[in-house]
C-alpha cells in the first residue's frame, strides 16, 4: 500500500504549478498560431495541445488519471490564452516572447511532472524522465503543427535545462528538502539554464563538430 502523505503535502505545490504550466505553454502555442496567421479556432487548438500535450503523455504513462478528464478549469485557461493572445493582437511580437513563454512552461512542467510521477511511487530516475516528457512534449507537437524543426532537432539547450530542473528536484526531495523549497530550487535551476541559452545563444556540441 502506498503512503499517501507524501503526495497530500505537496498536492498544493502541484496544483499551482500544473495551472502555471499550462497557461504559459497554452500561450506559447497560441503565440506559434499567431506567427503562422492561422485562424482563432487554431489559436485555441495550439494553446490547448501545447498546454496539456506533456501532462497528457506523463499520466498516460504512469498510471494516472489523466490530470484535465474531468475538468473545466485547464481547458479554459488554454481557451483564455488563446482568446488573450488573439485580442492583444500577438503577430506584432517579437519572437523572443514565444521563447520565454515556453521557457516559464518548461520549467514548471519539468518540476511538476518529476514531482506528480514521483509522488505515485515512480522511482527516482524514470521520475526525472517523467519531468523532461511533461516539459518538452508539448512544445514538439505545438512545433510540428507549426511547420518549424522540433526542439529534438535543433541544438539549443531546452531538454537538457528540463533534466537539470526535474533532477534538481529529484534529488533534493531525495536527500529531505522540503518539496516547496525543492520545486522553488528546480524551477529556477531549469529556468536559469534555458534563460542563458536563449540570452546567450548557448548550444550543445553536434556529431563530429570540428572533426575531419
Amino acid at each position: 500500500m502506498i503512503d499517501t502523505a507524501p503526495i497530500d503535502a505537496i498536492r498544493p505545490l502541484l496544483s499551482w504549478l500544473d495551472m502555471a504550466g499550462v497557461a504559459v505553454f497554452a500561450v506559447s502555442g497560441a503565440l506559434a498560431a499567431a506567427r503562422a496567421k492561422q485562424t482563432i479556432v487554431t489559436f485555441a487548438f495550439f494553446a490547448a495541445i501545447t498546454g496539456i500535450g506533456g501532462g497528457t503523455l506523463r499520466d498516460l504513462l504512469i498510471g494516472a488519471p489523466v490530470f484535465w478528464v474531468g475538468r473545466s478549469d485547464y481547458l479554459a485557461v488554454c481557451l483564455i490564452a488563446a482568446a488573450a493572445v488573439w485580442v492583444l493582437r500577438a503577430d506584432r511580437w517579437k519572437l523572443a516572447s514565444l521563447l520565454w513563454f515556453d521557457a516559464i512552461g518548461m520549467a514548471a512542467y519539468a518540476v511538476i511532472g518529476a514531482a506528480k510521477a514521483h509522488s505515485l511511487g515512480v522511482p527516482p530516475l524514470p521520475s526525472i524522465v517523467m519531468g523532461v516528457l511533461t516539459a518538452s512534449f508539448g512544445g514538439i507537437i505545438r512545433d510540428v503543427l507549426a511547420g518549424v524543426p522540433s526542439i529534438l532537432l535543433r541544438r539549443e539547450i531546452y531538454v537538457s535545462a528540463a533534466a537539470l530542473g526535474s533532477a534538481s528536484y529529484i534529488v533534493l526531495v531525495e536527500l529531505g528538502a522540503d518539496s516547496f523549497v525543492a520545486g522553488g530550487i528546480g524551477f529556477a535551476a531549469g529556468f536559469g539554464l534555458r534563460a542563458l541559452a536563449i540570452g546567450r545563444g548557448l548550444a550543445l556540441p553536434g556529431y563530429r563538430d570540428g572533426g575531419d
